[in-house]
């Protein structure tokens, strides 16, 4: 029994280790998103860290314009940088996971 236990144990630090570095390559995964008229382009990493945003000339005459313009690219780049991340990080775990009783729902 405590063999399979220290088996798991070593299983879960694998998986853990696995995590960091897909958590670590997801920094170099870029998400480009851009306004539908282009006026706003945002790039970001798949960990949702903002990398670029470009901003067309004529929204600087109008503040609202600008900020309604920022919220909706930016929250369609988060959006879809999450679904990147969530799908990544599903994979390892479900690849990694060791076969312990009652956890099978997560495979």
């Amino acid at each position: 029994m405590f063999g399979d236990l220290m088996g798991m144990m070593g299983k879960l630090k694998e998986t853990q280790k696995k995590v960091e570095e897909t958590k670590k390559r997801l920094d170099t995964v870029l998400i480009d998103e851009k306004s539908s008229d282009e006026k706003i382009k945002i790039t970001l990493t798949a960990n949702r860290k903002i990398k670029s945003i470009s901003i067309d000339d004529s929204l600087l005459q109008d503040k609202e314009e600008l900020e309604d313009y920022l919220i909706l690219t930016l929250n369609k780049a988060i959006e879809k940088a999450t679904k990147v991340n969530d799908a990544e990080l599903a994979a390892v775990a479900k690849d990694s996971m060791p076969n312990i009783p009652g956890m099978d729902m997560f495979k």
